[in-house]
C-alpha cells in the first residue's frame, strides 16, 4: 500500500460490526463484477472497502469462505407472484429471477466456488451458497399450487426436489448464461412431468 493510500486509510472513520461486514461485502460484489473471482484477493477486498486484512480474515478465513458469504447475500429469494397465478408461473417468475442473479457478481462467485470445490480446501462447501433457501422455496411454489387445488405429488424425494435448481445452475456453468427458452423447456419437458401425478 503506497503512502498515500495508508494515510487515507488512517483517516477513514472505523467501522464495526454490520457496518463493516457490509463494506467488506459490499467490496466484494465491485470486484467479482470487475475482475472476477480468479482475480479478487483478500488484499484488493481490504483495500476496496478500507480496511485491513485482519478485519477479514477475522470473519472469513478464506477467499473461498468470503465468496460463499457474498453469493449467499446476492441470491435473494424473489417474492412469488401475486394470486390469481398457477404452478407454471410461479416456476417461470422463479427461475427467471434465480438466472437473473446468476447473470451477475453472484455467478461469478458461484463459478469460483464450483472450482474451488473441486480442490481439498473447498470440497464440500457448494452446498453452502443457497442453504437450503432455493429448495425451500420450490417447496413453497408447490405448496401454494396444492392450495390452488393443482394436481402436484406430494411424494417427492429431496433429491428430486433439487432438480429445477441443480439443472439450471448446470446449464449456467456450462453455457454461461441461462436463456429463457431454456427456463420454458426446463419447466415443460422435465420440472411439471416430475412434479404432476401420472
Amino acid at each position: 500500500m503506497a503512502g498515500d493510500d495508508k494515510e487515507s486509510f488512517r483517516n477513514r472513520p472505523r467501522r464495526r460490526g454490520a457496518a463493516l461486514e457490509e463494506a467488506i461485502i459490499d467490496a466484494v460484489t465491485a470486484e467479482l463484477t470487475e475482475v472476477g473471482y480468479a482475480g479478487m484477493t483478500m488484499e484488493s477486498v481490504a483495500r476496496r472497502a478500507g480496511t485491513g486484512k485482519v478485519a477479514i480474515y477475522r470473519r472469513w478465513p478464506t477467499r473461498l469462505a468470503l465468496a460463499i458469504e457474498a453469493a449467499y447475500r446476492l441470491m435473494d429469494l424473489p417474492e412469488p407472484p401475486p394470486e390469481p397465478s398457477t404452478l407454471r408461473a410461479d416456476l417461470v417468475a422463479w427461475l427467471t429471477a434465480v438466472a437473473g442473479q446468476m447473470a451477475g457478481p453472484a455467478g461469478e462467485a458461484f463459478r469460483g466456488i464450483v472450482a474451488e470445490s473441486l480442490t481439498h480446501v473447498g470440497r464440500g462447501r457448494l452446498a453452502d451458497v443457497t442453504r437450503g433457501t432455493s429448495l425451500e422455496q420450490f417447496r413453497q411454489i408447490l405448496d401454494r399450487a396444492r392450495q390452488r387445488g393443482e394436481p402436484v405429488r406430494d411424494d417427492l424425494t429431496p433429491m428430486q426436489e433439487r432438480v429445477p435448481s441443480s439443472l439450471l445452475q448446470h446449464h449456467y456453468l456450462t453455457h454461461h448464461l441461462v436463456d429463457q427458452d431454456y427456463i420454458e423447456h426446463l419447466i415443460d419437458e422435465v420440472v411439471i412431468p416430475l412434479i404432476t401425478p401420472l
